[in-house]
């Protein structure tokens, strides 16, 4: 089976999240979410069904399948870490969504889980955290 490409990836994860927060996942909600129209989601919908990553019964809605739970969970994941890893690192607050949205599809699963043990690192240790934040800020009285 293929994996999503990341168009895909992006409804799978919007569709779990919904899910999760609310219960279900209407193609009003995605689209909106997502900003785009309702037709290009329902269009979605039957491909993500056609992979089996949701069940969909057309004017009845859909649920995310098993698998489609799991590279929900698994997306969901990678956003999060993801931004925990931009704001361990010092990116400004207000940039850190935007940059993951623009990272996330371009990195392999291996650089993920390396990004996961440096977070892991980091946060073990309150320290470290303090550290990399000193060394930020010489180099930027620096530039000065």
């Amino acid at each position: 089976m293929p994996t999503p490409t990341p168009s895909m990836e992006d409804y799978i994860e919007q569709i779990y999240n919904l899910i999760n927060t609310k219960g279900y996942a209407r193609v009003t909600d995605i689209a909106e979410a997502l900003e785009v129209h309702p037709s290009s989601v329902t269009k979605m919908v039957q491909k993500l069904d056609k992979d089996d990553y949701v069940n969909y019964e057309k004017y009845r809605g859909f649920i995310l399948t098993d698998k489609g739970n799991k590279v929900g969970k698994r997306l969901v994941f990678r956003h999060d870490l993801l931004e925990e890893f931009l704001e361990i690192i010092g990116v400004d607050e207000d940039k850190i969504y935007d940059d993951v949205e623009g990272i996330e599809h371009h990195l392999s699963w291996n650089a993920i889980d390396r990004i996961s043990d440096l977070v892991d690192y980091f946060t073990a240790d309150e320290q470290r955290v303090v550290n990399l934040t000193e060394i930020q800020l010489k180099k930027e009285a620096a530039e000065e």
